[in-house]
């Protein structure tokens, strides 16, 4: 039997996408058992995965102390991996890999760069472009793999795994339907719309559409979610009660919802793994084909403002991407709601049109 570990520490959307590295792996060794490093905040998206045996949850802020990492590379070693693969491949994930005396140690490098240490026995480089539908972050996953271990037929759909009793939620039952979740902040408030443009967007559906809107935020951003909804129209049509302020919450919600609109981040990546209609809102700095996955303009479909306005971009490198990242709010109010609109228009027609007021 391989031991195998997955690290994957990072936010609850690339979490997601790494768990198509078990989906697969288990393809190849049957009889595997497979363990995932994560962070604990992020173990809601795979749960219940009857690929992934076992999970390890640690606190980000104490990981990145220098005496709780040693500990951490010590369990790491005693557990005697067979194979490591590295998809966070950052300063916590190489020591592990370097100490850990697996056969197989896999991960991520730029093609530019070349390791200090020998951290992997199998360093492999990120991809220059995407081929697949899935877009390039879960490609680049599937590649850690088919680089070592060849894919006959890769399967780069992530899932999520919901119990019996999570499917029978029921605290939408007596909404008007449909039901449409708006994620009205992002992870971080570089990944956020200005507030006016997410309360315009919502005053056009609700003006619009006989919906029920739901607010997902993070719940520490519950005083800028409410701030939201005092700029809102139509207050009535907009079900502030109803929240989940966990992940697995969360997934029993949007499971039971019709469509999501939201900037790119967690919420579109588990909403894509049920199989339910997405709008995504990009920021600036992001690059959208890492993330695009599955747009075909009909059950998912999004808005980049490089798209819209690309003379705003002189460039669009990783580097630069960084500076905007520093300061996005300027590019980001020239995604304006009528920019969005253009697009959002013909999805809402196509998803909600009998609801059409």
């Amino acid at each position: 039997m391989k031991k195998i570990l997955v690290i994957q520490n990072k936010r609850i959307g690339d979490v997601l996408i790494s768990s198509v590295i078990a989906n697969n792996i288990k393809k190849i060794f049957p009889d595997s058992h497979i363990t995932y490093f994560v962070y604990d905040y992020t173990t809601g998206v795979i749960e219940n995965n009857p690929n992934i045996d076992r999970i390890i949850a640690v606190n980000d802020k104490e990981l990145k102390k220098i005496p709780n990492l040693i500990k951490e590379i010590r369990k790491v070693k005693k557990e005697h991996y067979d194979i490591i693969f590295d998809s966070y491949s950052k300063f916590q994930s190489r020591m592990m890999c370097l100490f850990s005396g697996a056969e197989y140690r896999i991960g991520f490098k730029r093609k530019h760069k070349t390791l200090r240490l020998p951290f992997y026995t199998h360093p492999v480089n990120f991809l220059d472009s995407k081929t697949r539908v899935c877009g390039k972050a879960i490609e680049d996953r599937l590649n850690i793999i088919n680089s070592v271990f060849p894919l006959e037929n890769p399967d780069d759909f992530p899932k999520i795994y919901l119990t019996e009793k999570e499917k029978e939620y029921s605290r939408i039952e007596k909404l008007q339907k449909p039901v449409l979740m708006f994620t009205v902040l992002g992870s971080t408030i570089p990944k956020s719309m200005p507030f006016d443009y997410v309360a315009e967007l919502i005053d056009y559906i609700t003006e619009n559409y006989a919906v029920t809107i739901l607010f997902n935020y993070a719940p520490y951003q519950k005083e800028d979610a409410l701030k939201i909804y005092e700029l809102c129209k139509h207050k009535e049509q907009i079900n502030v009660d109803v929240y989940e302020d966990s992940i697995r919450g969360f997934i029993t919600l949007v499971n039971k919802c019709d469509v999501l609109i939201a900037n790119e981040g967690g919420t579109v990546h588990i909403t894509k793994a049920l199989s339910k209609p997405t709008f995504t809102i990009y920021s600036p700095y992001i690059e959208k084909a890492d993330w695009n996955s599955f747009e075909d303009g009909v059950l998912h479909e999004s808005v980049h403002l490089l798209e819209e306005k690309p003379n705003l971009f002189e460039e669009f490198t990783r580097e630069s991407r960084k500076v905007i990242e520093e300061n996005p709010e300027a590019l980001y109010r020239e995604l304006t709601p009528e920019m969005i609109l253009t697009k959002l228009k013909p999805y809402l027609e196509n998803h909600l049109n009998h609801t059409k007021k």
